[in-house]
């Protein structure tokens, strides 16, 4: 990749996902808060594209003839699912280890994935062009989140939508992300959160409208530790929220 297309990246948090990535698929291993949440997430992503292209979720592939980006798509947690839902799925990321594990995955799924190892940037400097665009717990990890955001509005079609999910920066959420899930629970490695590179989402609102994006929904995932599971909030965003914004 060139250089003057991977300015959001940094290579710090690539390395550190990069070591992780055969443990993509494991629901026991480093990557088990995802997969615990990825059917909450999965829902409201369902949920926010079905309303704005006017779907109907009860078809058996209600996304057919959308094309869909995950960018930031680690080992393709989220892009197996939205194949499977008939989305035209590209998934893209820095991480080239992860590419691999996804690819090899999505084969032994059968599932036709178009995966990159690639920027935002490249992308939409190739000319790449999404109905939707996922960028999923992606936000807190990269250098320069405007000009990501900037790369993500250039990537979609008049009209498209983007999903960010991400960790707001309160002392709940230091608490759960960083003392909880990193050094009490050890689900994650120690470091793999930066609490000052969490975003509130008045933070991430002004920055979507900065990108050109108009945010159309706030929504929080919030994690009850007596039911061990999730669940999505229109009021909590303490700790993991998603925004969701159209194009114009």
């Amino acid at each position: 990749m060139r250089p003057d297309l991977t300015s959001t990246v940094d290579p710090q948090e690539i390395e550190k996902f990069s070591a992780m990535a055969a443990e993509w698929w494991d629901p026991e291993g480093k990557f088990k808060p995802l997969h615990m949440m990825n059917p909450v997430r999965l829902d409201h992503i369902c949920r926010q594209v079905a309303v704005q292209f006017d779907r109907d979720r009860a078809s058996d592939a209600p996304f057919r003839d959308l094309s869909l980006l995950d960018i930031g798509c680690g080992g393709g947690l989220l892009s197996e699912p939205m194949a499977r839902l008939g989305a035209t799925v590209t998934g893209a990321d820095a991480a080239e280890r992860n590419i691999e594990v996804a690819r090899v995955h999505a084969a032994e799924q059968d599932l036709a994935i178009d995966y990159r190892a690639r920027t935002a940037e490249a992308l939409a400097a190739e000319g790449a062009r999404f109905d939707v665009v996922l960028a999923m717990e992606i936000v807190e990890h990269v250098a320069d989140v405007p000009a990501f955001l900037r790369a993500c509005n250039d990537l979609l079609n008049p009209g498209g939508l983007l999903i960010v999910s991400t960790l707001n920066r309160t002392t709940k959420s230091f608490g759960a992300a960083i003392l909880g899930a990193e050094w009490i629970m050890r689900w994650l490695p120690k470091g793999t959160h930066d609490w000052s590179k969490f975003i509130t989402p008045d933070e991430l609102d002004g920055h979507l409208r900065a990108a050109g994006l108009s945010p159309v929904d706030r929504t929080g995932f919030v994690f009850n530790p007596i039911t061990w599971g999730w669940r999505l909030s229109d009021r909590d965003f303490a700790v993991n929220y998603a925004m969701t914004a159209v194009r114009d």
